[in-house]
């Protein structure tokens, strides 16, 4: 596939704040490089998490502003301070890195209470840098109930001031941040935008204990899909896929995108659990972008240029 982002003599640095399960850290290079060159004024992600594609696209300038809506309002809240106030939110993390080193685990669970009481953004940000496999958890009531990993402390202060500060200069000014439903965003669609959308796969939003604040249907998200259709707003999405042998969801009807399968290689947690297993995900695209020819199975090697652009 030829690249759409030109020669590589110019590599970018692409900062990661928030650790977070799932995040499209490894495929951004891939997922922008579907972006076709045609002056999108805006990127929106509906699903912020991470902010993963956000921060790749905006460390590369795609775009001229960028819209984060996420239905966690602290997450959100969150993005909105490391847009406008990261060390404020770098000085409360370290508080709280440095109260849990003197009460291990204790400590965990006594901030863990206490954000689920006042919802603060600095205290999301402590939960998932040191929770189990920076995997965001909460039960049928909405509290966080993930479990500390006791086999490290979380990211370092230091290290975590310099991803906010990263983040803040790359966004600031031409971000913002809200705390929303996906689908408000989707009728404020506008011509102009490209929407790179990661909501939970399917399965992931229901049950016990869900990762997801909001649970989310897969008829609601195709009903989401002809509405950006038939609003000529572009998009890609990333929302099934496979590992081994097992399907996390059903593929979504052809008229309203095209599916992109793309090898990512081998599962990380596969290998931890002894096993040998390779995870498929699966990429959405509208079908009035020019990629919809493109091969229906990728791997990440036939992005290795677009990715040499990324350090």
């Amino acid at each position: 596939m030829s690249s759409t982002l030109g020669g590589i003599g110019m590599r970018f640095s692409v900062p990661h704040p928030i650790p977070y399960q799932g995040s499209k850290r490894r495929l951004a290079p891939a997922i922008l490089s579907l972006v076709p060159d045609l002056g999108y004024a805006r990127l929106v992600e509906p699903f912020a998490g991470s902010a993963a594609v956000t921060l790749a696209a905006a460390s590369q300038r795609r775009f001229r502003s960028y819209l984060l809506g996420d239905a966690l309002e602290p997450l959100a809240r969150l993005w909105e301070n490391i847009v406008l106030d990261p060390v404020g939110i770098s000085k409360g993390y370290e508080l709280l890195w440095h109260r849990e080193q003197r009460m291990p685990i204790d400590g965990f669970y006594e901030i863990r209470a206490e954000f689920n009481s006042d919802r603060d953004p600095a205290k999301l940000l402590y939960l998932l840098a040191r929770c189990v496999k920076n995997a965001v958890r909460f039960n049928p009531a909405g509290e966080f109930n993930q479990s500390p990993d006791k086999r490290r402390k979380g990211t370092h202060p230091r290290t975590m001031e310099a991803e906010l500060l990263a983040a803040h200069r790359v966004l600031h000014g031409k971000c913002r941040a809200i705390h929303s439903d996906f689908w408000q965003l989707f009728e404020q669609a506008r011509a102009g935008d490209f929407f790179y959308l990661d909501p939970p796969y399917q399965g992931t939003s229901d049950g016990r204990d869900q990762r997801y604040i909001a649970g989310l249907s897969r008829g609601r998200m195709i009903e989401g899909l002809i509405l950006l259709n038939r609003k000529r707003v572009p998009f890609i999405l990333s929302y099934d896929g496979s590992c081994g042998g097992r399907n996390y969801g059903e593929p979504l009807p052809e008229e309203v995108a095209h599916r992109i399968l793309l090898d990512v290689g081998r599962s990380s947690q596969a290998t931890l659990n002894g096993r040998d297993e390779t995870t498929i995900e699966s990429l959405y695209v509208s079908h009035d972008l020019p990629v919809t020819g493109t091969s229906a199975t990728l791997t990440l090697g036939d992005f290795a240029e677009q990715t040499m652009l990324f350090c």
